[in-house]
C-alpha cells in the first residue's frame, strides 16, 4: 500500500489504485498519513475533520470516517484503535511526503559535503514524487503550506546543486522568481546561473531587477550575499566549488599578495604540519579551481579523477585526466602531497606538460623538486596575527573572552603554529589564559627533553597534542583512539559499533576539538589522528563493521535506493579501502568477500585503476580457486587471466560483477561461440537484475545474429521489466538504448534515448551520459540536423571532461557526417583524421576505429565520383 498526499489525496494498492471517496475520508487519510506510524489523538482528529463546529456525537462520528476509510483500503489491520487515537501502520517509506522529506534531507546533505552530483540526483528524485499541490483536494492548509515551504527548500537546494554542477536551467529559475519575488537566494541562484550561460549583462539586470523590487516592497537593500553575486559577475567569475570553510580566516595578507603576484604554473606552498598551508591554498584560490584531497588517498591521479568526478576507463589515470584538462583554464590544488611525494611530482609534471592553460597549487612538507616550481614558504603566524587568531576562535566557544598577556605568552610558546593555537583557545571555554599558560609551559619544558633530533615544529606540534590527550578522562582517550582508526571520518552509527562509547563521550572530544563534526561526521585532524592512533587500534573490529556496510550494500545498489547507498558508499570510501588493506595483511579470505562485495561499486564509481595495485596485493596471498569470489579478484587485478576463469566457473551467480567483467573483457557475445555452463546457470537464474541483464544480453544477440527485430524488442521489454520493477537505473538505461536502436519509428528513439539519459543522470554517470547524448544525436541526424550538431558538441564536451577517447571520436564523426552534408568535406576529412589519433586499444576503440575508417572511405569515395 502506498499513500500520496504531495498532490491529490491518493491511495494505491499492488493491484491499482483505490477510490477514496468523499472528502472527510480522504481528509482522514491525510491526517494519518501526515503521521504515519504515530497515534494521531482523537481531539486532533475531530478538530482537523470538524472544524469548529463538530457533530453533537463526535467520538462516533469520527469511528464513522474511520470505518468509511477503512472499507475503502480494503484492509482493517491498516488503521489501528488506540485508546488515545488511530494510528496508520505503514512504513514511513510508503508515503510520498515521507520518503520525499527522506530524499530531500540526503540530498541537503549530500550538497553540504560536496557530493553536487549525488545531491541532484537524490533531490530531482524527491520533487519528481509530486503531483500538484500538497493536500490538492482536502481542506488541511497548514499542513499543505508546510509541505510546499518543503518542496521550496527543495527546489532551491537542487537549483544549487546545478549551478556547481554548471547545468541550471534559467527559465526553471525566473518562473521561481516570479512566484516568489522577495527570495533573495533565487534571485542570486537566477544570476548565477546567467552568469555561467555567459549572459553577464542579464545577469547584471537581473541584480537591479532584484534591488527595485527589495526597495518598493520592503524598503531594503541587497543582502551582502547577493551583493557578493553581484561582484562575482563583475569580476567575469563562475560558481564552483570548494570545501566550505567554517572560520574566520586570520592574517596571511603577505602569502596572499605573493601568491598572487606569482606567475609560475606550478606553486607549491611549504610548511610544517599545522601550519595552515590547506586553509591558505583555499583562501588564494579562485573561482573553478579544482580541489584534491591526498590526505586518505593512496593513489594521486585516481584522487584527482575522483575530484573531477570521472571514472576510469581501459586509458591510463594520466592519459584520461589530460584529455579531460588539456583544454580548461583552471587552477588544480594537490593537497597534503607529502606521503605521496614521488606520485605528485610525476603527476604535475605529465599535466603541466600537456595541459597548457593549467595551473597547479601544491601543499606539502616539502618540495616537488621538479623544474618549473616555486616554492612559497607557509611561516609561522607573526605576533599580532597569532593572538588575533587565538581571540576569533576563543570567542567561540567563549564569547565574554578578553585577550590579555598570557594570550601573547600562549602563541609566543607555541611558535604561532596555527593548528596549535586553535587548539590551545578551545581550552578557554573551562580554563583561564593563565592555566593554559602555565600548563602548556610545563609541558613544553618536558618534551624538550626528549627526541632532540626531531624538528622543533614536530616537537611543538606533538606538544599540544599530547597535552591535550592528558587532559582527557580514560573513556574519552579510549575514544579518541579508536576513531583514530578510521581513515576519512565515521557516522556516529559507525562510531558507536566499532568503538562501543556513548554519544556522550563523542560529544566531549568535539567540545575540546580533537573531534570535528559536521554533516553527520565525526572527523579528527589528521595530525591529531597520527598521535592518537598510536594508543590503540581497532582495525579488526573497523574492517568487520566495514565489511558488514558493503554486504548490506551490494545488493541495494541493484534496486530502487541504489542512488541513497551510493551516496552511503562513496562517503565512506576512504574507509573501504583501508578495511580491504587490512583484511589482506590479516584475513585475506574476509579480504577476498570484502572485494567480491564492493565490485560492483567500485565498477559504478570508476574505482577499478584505483583498486589494482590493492586488488593484485590480495591475489598474490590468496591461493587459486575456482570460485566466483576469485573470478572477480582477478577481473580487478589480472583481467587478462580472467576469461578462462570464467570457462571454468559454475554458478548459481552471486555477484553480478562476474557478469559485468565478462562483457567487458570479452565484448559483445559471439552468437556462434559454444555455450558454457556458466551460460545455462546464468539463464536459469531466479535474481531479477541477472533475468533483466540476460534478456538485454539476449536481444542484443537476437538483433545481431538474426535480425529478428520483433523477438529482440519483446526481449528487451522483458528486461526493462525486470530492471523497473527494481528501480535500477543502470540496466534500465542500457535496454532503452537497445531499445531505441531497434524501434523504426524516429520518434519513438528518441523518446527511449532521453528516458535512458534521465535514468543515469539520476546516478550521475557522466561516462553513459555522455555516450547517450552521442547516440541521441546519431538519431537526430535525419530528422533535425541542427540539433544533432549541438547533441554532438555537448556529448564532445561532456567526453572531454570525462576523458573518453572512444566517445569523443564517435561524435567527432557525427560531426563530420554533418560537414559533409553541408559540402565541406574538407573540414569532414580533418575531423575524422583527428579523429584517428585519439584512439588508444580496447574492443570499443576497435569499432570506434571501424566507424571512422568506413567514413574516411566513404569521404574520399564521393571525393573520386
Amino acid at each position: 500500500m502506498h499513500i500520496g498526499i504531495l498532490g491529490p489525496v491518493e491511495a494505491h494498492s499492488p493491484d491499482g489504485k483505490i477510490a477514496v471517496g468523499g472528502p472527510r475520508p480522504r481528509t482522514l487519510l491525510a491526517l494519518l498519513a501526515i503521521r504515519v506510524g504515530e497515534i494521531v489523538p482523537l481531539d486532533r482528529l475531530v478538530d482537523e475533520l470538524y472544524g469548529s463546529e463538530p457533530p453533537a456525537d463526535a467520538a462516533n462520528a469520527l469511528q464513522g470516517q474511520v470505518s468509511r476509510l477503512r472499507r475503502a483500503l480494503g484492509d482493517t489491520s491498516l488503521i489501528e484503535f488506540h485508546p488515545a487515537g488511530y494510528r496508520l501502520a505503514l512504513p514511513a517509506s510508503q508515503v510520498d511526503a515521507h520518503r520525499f522529506a527522506a530524499l530531500a534531507t540526503d540530498g541537503r546533505t549530500a550538497l553540504e559535503q560536496g557530493d553536487s552530483q549525488a545531491a541532484e540526483s537524490l533531490l530531482s528524485e524527491a520533487l519528481q514524487l509530486w503531483r500538484g499541490p500538497a493536500l490538492a483536494d482536502v481542506p488541511l492548509a497548514d499542513h499543505a503550506t508546510r509541505l510546499e515551504e518543503q518542496r521550496s527548500t527543495a527546489s532551491g537546494s537542487l537549483i544549487a546543486a546545478r549551478i556547481r554542477l554548471g547545468k541550471a536551467d534559467v527559465a526553471e529559475i525566473q518562473d521561481l522568481v516570479r512566484q516568489h519575488p522577495l527570495d533573495e537566494r533565487l534571485r542570486g541562484y537566477l544570476m548565477q546561473a546567467l552568469n555561467q550561460q555567459g549572459r553577464q549583462a542579464e545577469a547584471l539586470q537581473a541584480f537591479e531587477d532584484a534591488r527595485a523590487v527589495l526597495a518598493d516592497e520592503l524598503g531594503t537593500d541587497p543582502s551582502p550575499e547577493l551583493r557578493a553575486v553581484h561582484l562575482q559577475v563583475l569580476r567575469g567569475q563562475t560558481h564552483r566549488e570548494l570545501p566550505a570553510q567554517l572560520t574566520n580566516f586570520v592574517g596571511r595578507q603577505e602569502e596572499l599578495a605573493r601568491i598572487a603576484a606569482l606567475t609560475s604554473r606550478l606553486i607549491t606552498l611549504t610548511g610544517p604540519g599545522g601550519a595552515g598551508k590547506t586553509r591558505l591554498a583555499l583562501q588564494a584560490a579562485g573561482p573553478g579551481a579544482i580541489f584534491v584531497d591526498l590526505a586518505p588517498a593512496k593513489d594521486v591521479a585516481a584522487a584527482a579523477l575522483q575530484a573531477l568526478g570521472l571514472k576510469e576507463t581501459v586509458l591510463e589515470p594520466e592519459d584520461r585526466l589530460t584529455l579531460a584538462l588539456r583544454e580548461r583554464d583552471t587552477l588544480l590544488i594537490l593537497d597534503n602531497c607529502e606521503h605521496l611525494i614521488v606520485q605528485a611530482a610525476e603527476l604535475a609534471g605529465r599535466l603541466l606538460s600537456t595541459c597548457p592553460s593549467l595551473r597547479i597549487l601544491a601543499t606539502s612538507r616539502e618540495a616537488l623538486g621538479i623544474t618549473g616550481e616555486t616554492l612559497c614558504p607557509v611561516p609561522p603566524l607573526d605576533p599580532e596575527q597569532s593572538v588575533a587568531l587565538f581571540a576569533d576562535r576563543a570567542r567561540l566557544v567563549n564569547p565574554a573572552f578578553v585577550r590579555d598577556q598570557h594570550t601573547v605568552n600562549i602563541c609566543r610558546e607555541l611558535d604561532g603554529l596555527p593548528l596549535a593555537i586553535e587548539l590551545a583557545a578551545a581550552r578557554t571555554r573551562t580554563l583561564t589564559t593563565q592555566e593554559i599558560a602555565d600548563r602548556l609551559n610545563d609541558r613544553f619544558r618536558l618534551l624538550t627533553k626528549g627526541n632532540r633530533a626531531a624538528a622543533p615544529r614536530h616537537q611543538t606540534l606533538r606538544a599540544v597534542v599530547e597535552w591535550s590527550w592528558d587532559l582527557l578522562s580514560e573513556e574519552e582517550r579510549d575514544l579518541a583512539a579508536c576513531l583514530a582508526t578510521f581513515s576519512g571520518g565515521a557516522t556516529l552509527e559507525a562510531v558507536e559499533e566499532v568503538c562501543r562509547h556513548d554519544v556522550e563521550v563523542l560529544d566531549a572530544l568535539v567540545d575540546k576539538s580533537l573531534v570535528e563534526a559536521n554533516d553527520g561526521r565525526y572527523r579528527m585532524l589528521e595530525t591529531i589522528r597520527e598521535f592518537c592512533s598510536q594508543h590503540k587500534r581497532v582495525d579488526a573490529e573497523h574492517a568487520a563493521y566495514f565489511q558488514e556496510l558493503a554486504r548490506r550494500a551490494d545488493p541495494e545498489l541493484r534496486q530502487r535506493d541504489q542512488v541513497r547507498w551510493f551516496t552511503r558508499l562513496t562517503a565512506e570510501h576512504a574507509n573501504l579501502m583501508q578495511a580491504l588493506e587490512w583484511t589482506t595483511s590479516f584475513a585475506p579470505e574476509q579480504a577476498l568477500r570484502l572485494v567480491s562485495d564492493l565490485a560492483w561499486y567500485w565498477y559504478l564509481k570508476g574505482s577499478r585503476t584505483e583498486v589494482r595495485g590493492a586488488a593484485r596485493l590480495l591475489l598474490d596471498r590468496t591461493p587459486e580457486q575456482s570460485t566466483e569470489e576469485y573470478t572477480v579478484l582477478l577481473a580487478l587485478a589480472e583481467p587478462e587471466r580472467v576469461q578462462e576463469k570464467l570457462l571454468s566457473l559454475r554458478g548459481p551467480i552471486k555477484q553480478p560483477f562476474v557478469l559485468i567483467a565478462w562483457a567487458m573483457l570479452s565484448g559483445p557475445p559471439d552468437p556462434a561461440a559454444p555455450r558454457t555452463a556458466l551460460q545455462d546457470e546464468i539463464e536459469s537464474s531466479e535474481d531479477p537484475w541477472i533475468q533483466g541483464l540476460m534478456g538485454f544480453s539476449n536481444a542484443y544477440t537476437t538483433w545481431a545474429g538474426s535480425g529478428d527485430r520483433a523477438v529482440a524488442i519483446q526481449q528487451s521489454r522483458e528486461a526493462l521489466r525486470h530492471f523497473q520493477h527494481l528501480g535500477e537505473r543502470w540496466g534500465s538505461a542500457q535496454v532503452l538504448d537497445v531499445l531505441a536502436t531497434l524501434t523504426e519509428d524516429p520518434a519513438e528513439a528518441l523518446a527511449l534515448t532521453d528516458q535512458a539519459l534521465q535514468a543515469v543522470a539520476e546516478l550521475g554517470a557522466v561516462e553513459e551520459l555522455a555516450e547517450l547524448r552521442a547516440r541521441r544525436a546519431d538519431r537526430l541526424l535525419d530528422i533535425d540536423q541542427d540539433q544533432a550538431e549541438r547533441d554532438y558538441l555537448e556529448a564532445l564536451e561532456m567526453a572531454a571532461q570525462a576523458g573518453l577517447a572512444a566517445t569523443r571520436v564517435l561524435a567527432n564523426a557525427g560531426l563530420a557526417k554533418i560537414a559533409q552534408r553541408r559540402g565541406d568535406p574538407e573540414r569532414a576529412e580533418e575531423l575524422l583524421l583527428a579523429a584517428q589519433q585519439e584512439l588508444g586499444f580496447g574492443w570499443m576503440h576497435t569499432a570506434a576505429r571501424q566507424h571512422v575508417d568506413a567514413a574516411l572511405s566513404e569521404l574520399w569515395r564521393t571525393r573520386e565520383a
